[in-house]
């Protein structure tokens, strides 16, 4: 598997500590980028004034840190575009009752 998905995989692992569900599956993550050594991920937070969007990036860090190959991490909070319901996995909106 390439850097970038593991990457990927990471991320499935950290928990929207309010929702309790993953911030890929909840839409959060816009963009994952890897070129040597140098990793990027581009997210979003649910709203501007989330009071956990300290902890989330913490969680985000925590777990891009176990992939050797990074030796650089950026990880970028972004509005636009805004984050909303349709973001959710197929999976994750079919759980949670959302059309």
């Amino acid at each position: 598997m390439s850097v970038e998905g593991r990457i990927r995989d990471a991320l499935k692992s950290v928990i929207d500590p309010e929702l309790g569900v993953s911030i890929v599956d909840l839409g959060l993550i816009y963009d994952v980028r890897y070129e040597d050594g140098v990793a990027e991920v581009e997210m979003t937070l649910t709203s501007p004034g989330c009071p956990l969007a300290p902890l989330i990036d913490r969680k985000v860090r925590e777990a891009l840190s176990k992939i050797s190959e990074i030796s650089e991490l950026t990880v970028e909070l972004v509005w636009d575009p805004p984050w909303s319901k349709d973001l959710m996995s197929e999976e994750l909106r079919a759980e949670l009752g959302i059309d």
